[in-house]
Order: structure tokens, then C-alpha cells, then sequence
């Protein structure tokens, strides 16, 4: 109990990390044509736009290890207050949300740029709680 208290706002930050990146890539999954299909119209006009399925597929399995990361690490932070997955959940979390913060500049999507930083900030502080 005592590491669950010590470590519960790395705990709470990877559990929003989880649902986010888990949901994404279940989203990816479950509707690989409809993302597909989104993504190919959004980037159609940059240097992106043919090689959109494999960016997609790319940037699903970094989700899903992120996820999983995610999920070893608030178990061993429990468990005997091993922090390394911890640290990878978030450090991967930055990567994945870097990658598509790119994605949308170079979309000029920045509406959605802008949603990304948000979920950046959760990621970039769980890393420096985790680090203390």
C-alpha cells in the first residue's frame, strides 16, 4: 500500500496515458479503412500522403507498446516500486505524441496540434515526477 501512495500521481498520469494510447489503438484496429481512409485525405497534399498506411501502422504499434508499457508500470511501481517501465510508458508517450504533433504541423492542422500539446504536457510532467 505504501508504494501505491508514494507513487499515486505517477500512477494516476499513467493511467491517463493508458486509456489514451490503449483507446487509440483499439480506435486503429477496430477501424484501420475509416482511420485509413481520414488519414490518406488529410495528407494528401504533403510529402506524407503516399506513405500513409505505413506511418498508420508505425504509429499504432508504438500505441499499443506505449500502452503496455504503461500497464507494467503501474504494476511494478505497486509491486516493489520499480519505476523503469514507468519511465519508458512516458518517455515513449512524448515520442508517439511528438510524432503526431508533426503530423499535424505538417497538416497544418494546428487546431489539432494544439489538442496534442495538451496530452504532451500530462506526458512530459508524468516523466518528471517519475524522475524526481
Amino acid at each position: 500500500m505504501d508504494n501505491f501512495i508514494n507513487n499515486i500521481v505517477s500512477i494516476t498520469i499513467l493511467l491517463f496515458l493508458l486509456i489514451t494510447f490503449l483507446q487509440s489503438g483499439i480506435d486503429k484496429i477496430m477501424d484501420w479503412k475509416g482511420n485509413l481512409g481520414w488519414l490518406k485525405e488529410h495528407f494528401a497534399k504533403t510529402f506524407m500522403g503516399n506513405i500513409v498506411p505505413l506511418l498508420l501502422g508505425i504509429v499504432l504499434i508504438i500505441e499499443m507498446v506505449t500502452a503496455i508499457c504503461c500497464i507494467i508500470g503501474i504494476y511494478t511501481l505497486i509491486t516493489n516500486n520499480d519505476i523503469f517501465f514507468s519511465v519508458l510508458a512516458m518517455f515513449l508517450a512524448c515520442i508517439t505524441l511528438l510524432m503526431l504533433l508533426f503530423g499535424q504541423r505538417v497538416a497544418k492542422d494546428y487546431p489539432g496540434a494544439l489538442t496534442i500539446t495538451c496530452y504532451f504536457i500530462v506526458a512530459v510532467f508524468g516523466l518528471y515526477v517519475i524522475s524526481l
